[in-house]
């Protein structure tokens, strides 16, 4: 600006004629001339003021810090703090960092360490070590996020997951992200990045994989079920079998009963008559029965018994023997 402002006055000045020998004219055009150059020289001197004093300082707002290059030296070696800064106009050119911590976010497609293939999802809280902008400057740029990151994420994240199975990628979520950050602070570190949180934030296994352990949870299931028909089935056998020891049991004791006091199948005739008679009078006006007093069990007579203990002699299966 200064420069451009010097030409300016240099050519307005040859423009003006030059004060000549004699005359009112040439006079007045003297004065006029040194009138305009005193007016161009005070102009440039506060444009030059102006010019400086505007961009002698800069402001470093909260959360950043700065760094300069300078024309003459490079980049000075000093990391300027937050408020406000001097710098040599032209010269110098202040780069500002913002420090505060920001995510950074990598999905990756990787193999386990029993060949099946994971989706992994990593989510980084980042920024750059203050004490050494100066050197990611050089060396980085103001995207070092983008330049490095990516990189040892990928690589970081591959490395560990093939050292589990795939349940184990499940089972042990915790431990695979602590190893996953601790490789990624190692790694950082070399390009004075610091990592504040590592965290697993998506982790989804291949169709086929996932199918596969469907497959294996149903056929689980149906194996529990089957267990339990084996079980109930067991269970059924052995009630049918203790109910039949039951009635075996039974018989013989009704036999033994039998054989030991004749009165006994008496007894049982006149309960059996006792039930067969309430039914029957239960029934309905309307309803007419004729049968044999005999087949009914009614005939409780003193020949009745006789009759009876014949009938049961002359038949097989009614307690075991004739």
């Amino acid at each position: 600006m200064a420069q451009q402002l010097r030409e300016a006055m240099q050519r307005l000045s040859k423009s003006i004629p030059k004060p000549g020998g004699g005359g009112g004219n040439n006079g007045n055009n003297a004065k006029l001339s040194e009138t305009l150059s005193k007016g161009l020289t005070t102009a440039l001197g506060l444009g030059t003021i102006a010019y400086f004093g505007s961009n002698c300082f800069f402001t470093v707002d909260g959360g950043h810090r700065a760094v300069v290059f300078n024309r003459l030296v490079g980049m000075k070696e000093e990391v300027y703090g937050e408020g406000l800064n001097f710098n040599i106009p032209w010269f110098e050119r202040p780069v500002v960092y913002d420090i505060r911590t920001r995510p950074c976010n990598l999905q990756t497609l990787t193999g386990s360490k029993d060949l099946q293939m994971v989706t992994i999802g990593v989510r980084v809280l980042h920024k750059p070590d203050p004490s050494s902008l100066v050197w990611i400057y050089q060396r980085l740029g103001m995207n070092y996020d983008e330049r490095v990151l990516p990189s040892i994420m990928n690589e970081c994240a591959k490395a560990i997951v093939a050292k589990y199975n795939a349940n184990e990628l499940l089972q042990k979520r915790d431990v695979v992200s602590a190893d996953i950050r601790r490789e990624l602070m190692s790694r950082a570190a070399m390009f004075h990045l610091l990592l504040e949180d590592v965290a697993i934030t998506h982790l989804a296994f291949s169709p086929e994989y996932a199918r596969a352990v469907e497959a294996k949870q149903v056929a689980q299931q149906e194996a529990e079920r089957a267990k339990y028909v084996v079980i109930g089935a067991q269970s059924e056998k052995q009630t049918i079998i203790t109910k039949a020891k039951g009635e075996a049991a039974s018989a013989d004791l009704i036999g033994n009963a039998v054989k030991k006091n004749p009165g006994f199948m008496s007894l049982r005739r006149i309960e059996a008559a006792k039930d067969i008679a309430g039914t029957i009078s239960k029934t309905s006006v309307g309803n007419k029965i004729y049968l044999n007093a005999d087949s009914l069990l009614l005939n409780l007579l003193s020949d009745a018994d006789d009759k009876f203990a014949k009938g049961v002699e002359n038949k097989q299966g009614w307690f075991g023997n004739k």
